[in-house]
């Protein structure tokens, strides 16, 4: 079996597990002698070299220890023999015994009528006969359990097992494993670890159910292929769609580390064709300033998500990204060139949805600050867009493209403590170079012979646009020493103006790649573009006006309450817009407000919210509480609004129920749909050797709202080993908080 790795509440594995009975004289046991020693109350002599110790009678030799009644020592020949109470420990077992034999040249011992224990693990149990020499040990006709005798709830009865303590394995031979008296697996060969090193073997099976699937069960088997390389191999029995093999690779260098995952279900029972899954992630260093980093991923299907996924987010997956880069950063200066690619994989969408891919895109950043009242710098960039729809015959087809946007910008600091001013000048030239895809003639497309608005057409192969961007930003800081809640405090205040001002330029003739609308926000208060992307700079006549304040305990600095608020005002009408949205002609954004309270170290409140003055509305509402108790006991509570789109409640909780019972839940329920998007209940046992999980779940599976049920079940039989299990990593992604 694998490594053991308790993942459960209980931050000792054997928290829960009583003082092992009978080695109370390890306690005060020290193996630290230098010399061989032997010690006895009474010594008689029985022959020429032949003489019999009694009483007490203690050996020690460095690194090991033998204890006995009675002890018949050979002078000539250095062989002993233990009789009465015999007791043995070295830095990793401790045994009684019988009777033992050995040599004082530090060779094997080797012991009758046995009952070991492996000293930093609770592995313990019985056996016929134990022979140790150095690092290795042999037992034979035993008995293994992490549980304590003398009815241990599972136990490894075996003929044979070899320990070796340098490598930290032990191998059984014929063994079966049993749970009670009742045997439920013969193992003709098998591998257990002896302290919390790594080893090769199989780790926790798991057992599920969904409606789609059917049942699920799992037996994985971990590979440690080198103490920087490990593989774990899992197949994965699918009652309704056969038998799917989910492998992950892992490895590691002094510069280098990375994680292959890949799954694979030839011809799918229910679908009738094979399925699969790919992704590799690695992060790695090339010199001082230098780093790669990659993340590839590919699916067989849109729908194998929404089949296999584990999380109501992986459901809900549109779009899949792989990106492929080299990033630099030292003083002053970034860079960074990187390939992405976009997979559609939402059924509902067509290729016309799919982002343009970066074939690559390359960045340059310089900053500059000679002296405290002159910073300067650039930012460049160069894309080269390509779609999959590039070039084909088709109504929609998309054309290749490369863009460069240059901003070389300069700003004069005036800072102090009791606040800055940052006015700041920026010049933005964006240009491009189409193919000749984009220059057809609009009359090939008529409006209503398109299906919907026709594609984007330009006769300009090389358009361009440049404009000026000017901003001020100021803030006064101010402090004074207060009170919360009867504790002392340090409270700031940050009064902040931000004035942006981009004079406007017509942007129709521009193609649109990769701008949207950025999420509205506190930070976007501050920002000199309401779109992400190049395609688009905003113009602005607008002032922000903004107000945060602080609470800092001045026992430990550590923030206790913070609130913020702020809105735009906008002088001028928003003219640039993306392709067919209209001109934004109010007078000011919404206003946009939060909150975030700590009371003491378990009670946090977050509240957050938008309001619309232009149209007396709530654009965005959010709240949420969360407690964190003792041995992991916590609780969420959450309510989230965005007008139009969203409306939901969300409480999710871990309730301790003494020391070896746990509960866990969550419902997440729309109030928009009136249904619920995925609710689960679960309990789980924890005892000294034995934990067992059981975990219920409705789930809304796809798109288009059909649910699912699903049901985990899992036996821990502790010390067999685990690095993982679905349940732990289930809910850490479900519950805010949730640690395992």
């Amino acid at each position: 079996m694998g490594t053991a790795s308790d993942r459960g509440h209980v931050a000792d594995p054997w928290a829960l597990c009583p003082a092992p009975l009978g080695y109370d004289w390890l306690a005060a046991l020290d193996l630290s002698a230098e010399d061989d020693l032997i010690e006895a109350d009474r010594v008689d002599v029985r022959g020429k070299d032949v003489y019999l110790l009694e009483g007490g009678v203690e050996l020690r030799q460095p690194g090991r220890w033998l204890a006995a009644d009675r002890v018949q020592f050979t002078h000539s020949s250095s062989a002993y023999t233990a009789e009465g109470s015999v007791r043995y420990a070295d830095p990793a077992v401790a045994l009684t015994a019988d009777r033992a034999q050995g040599r004082g040249d530090r060779s094997a011992v080797t012991l009758d009528a046995v009952h070991y224990r492996l000293r930093g693990l609770r592995g313990n149990g019985e056996a016929a006969r134990a022979t140790v020499e150095g690092d290795q040990a042999r037992l034979e006709q035993l008995t293994y359990s992490t549980c304590d005798a003398p009815d241990p709830a599972w136990h490894l009865r075996a003929r044979s097992v070899e320990l070796d303590r340098e490598r930290g394995v032990g191998v059984a031979r014929h063994a079966s494993l049993r749970v009670g008296d009742v045997p439920i697996l013969w193992l003709p060969y098998a591998r257990f670890p002896i302290d919390d090193r790594r080893q090769t073997g199989f780790l926790y099976p798991t057992l599920g159910y969904s409606d789609e699937s059917g049942i699920d069960v799992r037996l994985p088997f971990y590979w440690n292929l080198a103490p920087n390389l490990d593989a774990t191999l899992t197949p994965r029995v699918l009652g309704r769609r056969g038998v799917l093999l989910d492998t992950e690779f892992r490895y590691l260098t002094a510069a280098h580390g990375g994680r292959i995952e890949a799954s694979w279900l030839p011809d799918d029972d229910l679908l009738g064709r094979d399925r699969g899954s790919f992704r590799w992630r690695h992060d790695g260093r090339l010199a001082e300033y230098w780093r790669v980093h990659a993340d590839l991923n590919d699916v067989s299907d849109d729908r194998y998500f929404e089949d296999f996924g584990d999380s109501l987010q992986g459901r809900s997956i549109s779009l899949l990204a792989s990106e492929l880069g080299v990033f630099g950063r030292g003083p002053g200066w970034r860079a960074s060139i990187v390939a992405r690619n976009w997979d559609l994989i939402d059924p509902l969408l067509s290729d016309l949805n799919e982002p343009y891919r970066e074939l690559p895109r390359a960045r340059f950043g310089l900053d500059r600050a000679p002296n405290a009242s002159l910073r300067f710098g650039i930012d460049a960039e160069a894309v080269a867009f390509t779609h999959r729809l590039s070039g084909l015959e088709s109504t929609f087809q998309r054309g290749d493209a490369t863009r460069f946007d240059l901003t070389p910008w300069v700003e004069f600091p005036f800072e102090r403590a009791a606040g800055y001013v940052r006015p700041r000048l920026a010049w933005r030239h964006t240009g491009y170079s189409l193919s000749h895809d984009w220059l057809s003639d609009l009359d090939d497309c008529p409006l209503f012979d398109c299906g919907f608005a026709p594609p984007p057409f330009f006769p300009n192969r090389s358009p361009s646009r440049s404009t000026a961007i000017t901003s001020v930003d100021a803030a006064l800081n101010f402090e004074r020493s207060t009170s919360l809640f009867g504790d002392a405090m340090l409270q700031t205040l940050q009064p902040r103006l931000y004035y942006l001002r981009v004079p406007y330029e017509n942007q129709d003739d521009l193609p649109v790649f990769d701008s949207r609308e950025l999420t509205f926000g506190f930070d976007q208060l501050f920002r000199t573009n309401r779109f992400s992307g190049a395609d688009r700079q905003a113009d602005a006549n607008q002032l922000t006006v903004a107000l945060s304040s602080r609470w800092l305990a001045q026992a430990d600095g550590r923030e206790r309450l913070a609130l913020h608020i702020g809105q735009i005002r906008y002088f001028d009408d928003l003219r640039v817009q993306l392709p067919f949205q209209p001109v934004d002609r109010r007078s000011g954004s919404a206003y946009v407000a939060g909150a975030d309270l700590h009371l003491g170290d378990r009670w946090s409140i977050g509240l957050a919210q938008q309001w619309d003055p232009e149209i007396d509305s709530t654009l965005l509402s959010g709240a949420q509480l969360s407690y964190r108790g003792d041995r992991g006991a916590l609780a969420n509570v959450a309510y989230r609004y965005r007008r139009g789109v969203l409306e939901q409640v969300d409480g999710s909780f871990v309730l301790p129920m003494g020391a070896a019972w746990r509960w866990v839940g969550r419902w997440n329920y729309s109030l928009l749909d009136e249904s619920t998007l995925e609710a689960f209940g679960g309990i789980e046992w924890q005892g000294c050797c034995v934990a067992w999980r059981v975990l219920g779940r409705h789930y809304v599976r796809n798109r288009e709202g059909d649910t699912s049920n699903a049901l985990f079940v899992e036996l821990e039989l502790k010390g067999l080993g685990s690095l993982g299990r679905s349940t732990e990593d289930f809910l850490q992604r479900a519950i805010l908080g949730y640690t395992d």
